[in-house]
């Protein structure tokens, strides 16, 4: 445990002055999406460094799209792209979530750590992890080998996102088909305690485990249950936001090891976009939302090429992206929450011989919208290649500053007492991205 030590650390309430009402949604596409084809295509490049399918012109005068986002391109003054964004290597990995820049633990769950665990009041958990079974049950586990969403590193278990998905009981205990005197019924998330206890003895934090007992039936009884409910959304808004018949399994090529993560992808972007959009709603401060392991478009036994693959990813991230971001401004959410959609690296500028572009941390696509930020930017550019930054590189701490910024009153949390040295060095040692102070 790294807890500064010599003053009382302060928790949850005594901080919650420093919260600025805002929630974030993390989108992260897993495997690693192409620069070039989603919001830098460098048409003017060769063919085999340009986009492979094509750019598309966008509602800001000059700048084009990678021709699968047609929606977006459309909203494109609602939001920011980042074409100088960073992520230093190439490697499989989740850290922009969970890394370096966050010390091991989840980024929400260093939010959590100055909101608490739970919403006062609505027993919403703050801190929120969804794969895709918490939207489609039936979908395939959530492919952890890369990293640990869930890690809440230095800050102890008890800080851990909550992840309703985990194995898909626990989404269909959301549910609350069952009386509320029964709720003694519910071992899977006793189960799950159970677990918690361990890491938290090992922790030193062993005592608080009736006090996590407690916020987990809390949760249960709270907003969070509603959240899951789609009954109480209009027919309309679910079927705005329902990406699986866009790319239905038939038209997915069974040749690829990764078939069924297509699918689920497929099946369960839309629904996961909403399901976050309710969560912050309830109160959730930090939705961290994984797409299937889909965007490793190296064509090879596993993964599609790039020209296919945008066929099976780009659609379905289009039509959810947008849909989310017309949703929360007919809500009048916008300056409320923001959205941020990244992957752990991008594409090599040069398709490989196959079709397809291999791992690249020299540049990666990043969206940011809503959360008060300006809007309808594009921030940094590209050398001709899409290979490097042509401006100041943008890298994961500035993200992960400038989320934490929009989050909470960094420069009053600095003057808190007995909070852990990594939270602040996460929220304050790097600037945040400038043009969106």
């Amino acid at each position: 445990m790294a807890w500064a030590t010599g003053a009382r650390c302060a928790q949850g309430a005594e901080l919650a002055h420093l919260l600025t009402g805002r929630s974030v949604v993390f989108l992260f596409l897993h495997g690693g999406p192409s620069q070039i084809e989603t919001f830098d295509p460098k048409m003017t490049a060769p063919g085999g460094i340009c986009s492979v399918n094509g750019e598309i012109a966008t509602k800001l005068p000059g700048v084009t799209f990678g021709s699968s986002f047609p929606k977006l391109a459309s909203l494109a003054d609602r939001f920011s792209v980042v074409r100088s964004f960073q992520t230093g290597d190439g490697n499989h990995d989740i850290k922009p979530v969970v890394g370096k820049a966050t010390s091991g633990a989840n980024l929400g769950s260093l939010y959590a750590r100055v909101a608490g665990q739970n919403r006062p009041g609505s027993g919403v958990p703050t801190n929120v992890m969804l794969f895709p079974q918490a939207a489609v049950p039936e979908a395939k586990p959530g492919i952890t080998s890369f990293g640990d969403f869930q890690s809440a590193g230095f800050l102890g278990s008890g800080f851990a996102p909550f992840t309703p998905s985990s194995g898909g009981a626990m989404q269909d205990n959301l549910k609350l088909k069952l009386p509320i005197d029964r709720l003694d019924d519910r071992r899977s998330l006793l189960t799950g305690l159970d677990q918690l206890r361990q890491g938290l003895d090992r922790s030193g934090l062993g005592s608080g485990v009736d006090a996590i007992r407690q916020q987990a039936f809390d949760t249960l009884l709270g907003g969070v249950a509603d959240a899951f409910d789609f009954r109480k959304e209009s027919p309309e808004t679910i079927a705005r936001y329902d990406t699986a018949p866009l790319v239905r399994p038939d038209q997915i090529s069974r040749k690829w090891n990764n078939y069924d993560h297509y699918v689920d992808n497929a099946s369960s972007l839309g629904k996961l976009l909403l399901l976050s959009r309710r969560l912050c709603e309830r109160g959730c401060g930090f939705v961290t939302v994984t797409t299937s392991f889909v965007w490793d478009m190296h064509s090879d036994v596993n993964n599609a090429g790039v020209e296919e693959g945008m066929r099976y990813m780009g659609l379905p991230l289009d039509y959810a992206v947008s849909a989310f971001l017309e949703d929360v401004r007919d809500r009048g959410l916008s300056d409320k929450i923001m959205l941020v959609v990244s992957g752990e690296m991008g594409r090599t500028p040069r398709i490989n011989e196959r079709g397809g572009r291999d791992h690249w941390g020299g540049l990666a696509p990043l969206l940011i919208s809503g959360g008060g930020f300006p809007a309808g930017q594009v921030l940094g550019q590209s050398d001709r290649q899409a290979a490097e930054p042509l401006t100041t590189p943008i890298r994961i701490p500035n993200l992960v500053s400038t989320i934490m910024h929009r989050l909470i009153d960094v420069p009053q949390l600095r003057l808190v007492l007995g909070l852990p040295r990594e939270l602040l060095a996460a929220a304050a040692d790097a600037e945040p991205i400038e043009e969106l102070v």
